[in-house]
């Protein structure tokens, strides 16, 4: 009987072993891929780390008369959210950024003709604060401004 016992205890202490052996090994495995899928997502894309720097940059030079929901005033300072300047006329958009802009521009067919002032942002600047105009509010481009391309525009 007392053998019986120990057999059985010992029985039952191995199998627990390798249950809990086999559910240690399936939970380091499956929290091995989490950690690859996490880190694949919370990888940041070029993109968004332009986005990043561009918020900081419109913070500093743009709110003031974009406002913080990119709708402007409606009367001054035309609207940066749903824009179709800022989506249809890239360029022209560039070149207000880097050089400023004056005169009659019209914005989802209302005329605006205010001074915007040159801010004297670097390449790199005017080149996050595009993306990150370009993908805030209701705008989303998934097309990336580059260096190359705010460089390509001359005063």
């Amino acid at each position: 009987m007392f053998s019986i016992k120990y057999a059985v205890g010992f029985t039952l202490l191995l199998c627990s072993y390798f249950h809990f052996l086999n559910y240690k090994t399936y939970f380091v495995l499956n929290k091995a891929k989490e950690n690859y899928f996490l880190s694949k997502t919370i990888q940041e894309t070029d993109l968004q780390k332009s986005i990043i720097a561009g918020k900081e940059i419109y913070t500093d030079f743009c709110i003031q008369c974009h406002l913080s929901n990119g709708k402007g005033d409606g009367k001054n300072f035309p609207p940066l959210d749903g824009s179709n300047w800022l989506k249809d006329k890239t360029a022209e958009t560039i070149q207000a950024i880097k050089f400023g802009q004056s005169g009659e521009i019209i914005v989802n067919k209302k005329k605006f003709n205010n001074t915007m002032p040159e801010m004297g942002l670097s390449n790199q600047e005017v080149v996050d604060v595009m993306n990150y105009i370009r993908n805030s509010w209701s705008n989303k481009n998934p097309k990336m401004i580059t260096l190359k391309q705010v460089e390509a525009i001359k005063k």
